[in-house]
């Protein structure tokens, strides 16, 4: 396997990034816009502050992605983070990207001071579950509900 680099958001890269969190949202069956995708990646760049994402990186080319949004809580005591995506294309699945990913995110939330991160499973994707469970994640038995304004 070609080596695996993560790299921090970088702006050059915004095209493939949408193009990546439009496959994974689109797996989940989550209607989006690429417009909204540009808008969000753009404030990001911004304001760090919201968060902050990292791409896998092969040969050039971006092969998986990860968005942890920065959240300050009452819960966790303090600046926490939310693992809104990990995304890894199906092709580099099984292949360690998606740990070397986790293990990154998690590295940043660290040195950020963050005192927790949160990640919810797609009910249709348990086979997740695993890895998240690998690096010291908990089950948190509740259940999730939106309102969209």
């Amino acid at each position: 396997m070609n080596e695996i680099d993560i790299q921090p958001f970088n702006a050059e890269q915004l095209a493939p990034l949408v193009a990546l969190f439009e496959a994974q949202l689109r797996e989940h069956g989550i209607p989006t816009s690429p417009d909204a995708l540009f808008s969000v990646l753009r404030t990001l760049e911004a304001q760090p502050q919201h968060g902050f994402l990292l791409t896998a990186v092969c040969d050039g080319s971006a092969v998986g992605v990860a968005y942890a949004a920065s959240i300050l809580s009452l819960e966790h005591g303090g600046r926490s983070g939310w693992l809104e995506e990990l995304y890894v294309q199906p092709a580099w699945r099984g292949r360690g990207v998606g740990t070397r990913l986790l293990k990154a995110v998690v590295a940043a939330a660290g040195q950020r001071g963050w005192q927790a991160l949160d990640v919810e499973v797609d009910a249709a994707h348990q086979r997740v579950v695993s890895l998240y469970a690998r690096h010291g994640f908990q089950p948190v038995h509740r259940s999730r509900f939106v309102r969209h304004l």
